[in-house]
């Protein structure tokens, strides 16, 4: 740590299927190595600034959208809850010890270098490989889900941003985008007019509609459906 000015901390399990088989792993990596690198930073570069890579998810299904900074926070699996304690312990280090810390809380991102051979970190990539290995794209449910995207040189100038602002230390912030696009509006968009790809619904497996947090649509939006 020593002689570093700025880390954008990005390092985490990003997978919320995988944290409810294997939740060991997830706190290992999403909680502990979180909290070791805050010690190493309090102990060998404490004016260190530091930006956490937290994520939307965490407030589980949305009561209102867009969700604000002062949503509940009510994650609906492993991932969330942990996604939540790292976020925790940045800001109370930030709090308590000083640790110039500050969180954002991201959503969907995409762009050059994006995983795409499986869905791990995005459902966006595997998605993007079935258009291209000439398969079905496939989703669960009705469809009718919301989501919005930040591409990544937004992502990038969002945390820098963040990470050279003093007014911004201790912050927490959600970023998103205004444009709102259901999957199936999403699907159908990305499989095009040609003909040369498709997009199916498919019912959700139970283990995965327990923890979607896009099934549940309320208020001033459900017209959106």
């Amino acid at each position: 740590m020593d002689g570093i000015d700025v880390i954008l901390n990005l390092a985490g399990q990003t997978s919320h299927f995988d944290s409810m088989t294997d939740p060991q792993t997830d706190l290992a990596i999403n909680v502990g190595a979180q909290l070791s690198r805050l010690e190493a930073c309090r102990e060998a570069n404490p004016a260190v600034r530091v930006v956490f890579a937290s994520r939307r998810k965490i407030f589980g299904r949305p009561d209102y959208l867009p969700a604000d900074e002062a949503h509940p926070i009510r994650p609906v699996d492993v991932n969330g809850i942990h996604k939540v304690a790292g976020e925790s312990h940045h800001l109370l280090c930030e709090r308590i010890i000083g640790l110039r810390t500050s969180a954002l809380r991201l959503t969907n991102a995409y762009g050059r270098g994006m995983r795409v051979k499986d869905a791990r970190q995005t459902f966006l990539g595997i998605w993007i490989r079935e258009i291209l290995n000439g398969r079905p794209v496939r989703d669960f449910g009705h469809g009718q889900q919301l989501r919005d995207f930040n591409h990544i040189d937004d992502v990038l100038e969002a945390l820098v941003l963040v990470a050279t602002r003093d007014e911004d230390i201790g912050a927490v912030y959600n970023l998103g985008s205004p444009e709102i696009i259901s999957l199936r509006d999403l699907a159908t968009m990305l499989v095009g007019p040609e003909g040369g790809a498709s997009y199916d619904l498919m019912a959700f497996p139970q283990d995965r509609e327990a923890i979607d947090i896009g099934g549940l649509l309320r208020g001033r939006f459900a017209d959106r459906t």
